[in-house]
């Protein structure tokens, strides 16, 4: 019994150091670029996500300035839905980006007829809205339509 509980107790001698060098983990690395690595031209197309900036990791980093570097060559259209995404992309929650991405994996992993499908159900919720707000805008008069209240 003895010689037993000996050799467990340097077993756990020998096992405990090596178990505490393998849970250490190595410093994390900052994220790359950092804002102030970016250009002019890349800091004001990403201006919208200046405040989370840091919070974002290496890969997301890195497909936003992909982003950044292709904007001078979109159409001013693609510019302005490109702004206007990235304002509201900043403006959810944690939360919401995460079931965002989740929906957006969801949606990319069904077969082509399936993803059209979603595609025209929400260009169809789409137009749904514009009508809603036509006549949302048409009901009320002109001292209380939200543009007169700027």
């Amino acid at each position: 019994m003895a010689k037993t509980l000996f050799a467990l107790i340097i077993a756990l001698c020998l096992a405990f150091p090596v178990a505490a060098a393998q849970s250490k983990t190595e410093p994390k690395k900052p994220a790359k670029p950092a804002w102030t690595e970016l250009t002019a031209v890349q800091r004001q197309v990403l201006a919208p996500l200046s405040g989370e900036w840091e919070s974002l990791d290496t890969v997301r980093r890195k497909k936003w300035v992909a982003i950044a570097d292709r904007y001078p060559k979109m159409k001013p259209r693609e510019q302005q839905r490109l702004q206007e995404r990235m304002k509201a992309w900043a403006a959810l929650t944690p939360e919401q980006r995460r079931v965002a991405r989740e929906k957006y994996q969801t949606v990319k992993k069904l077969p082509p007829e399936k993803r059209q499908d979603v595609r025209l159900k929400w260009q169809q919720y789409q137009k749904s809205l514009a009508t809603q707000d036509e006549t949302l805008g048409q009901a009320l008069s002109p001292a209380e339509s939200p543009a007169s209240a700027n």
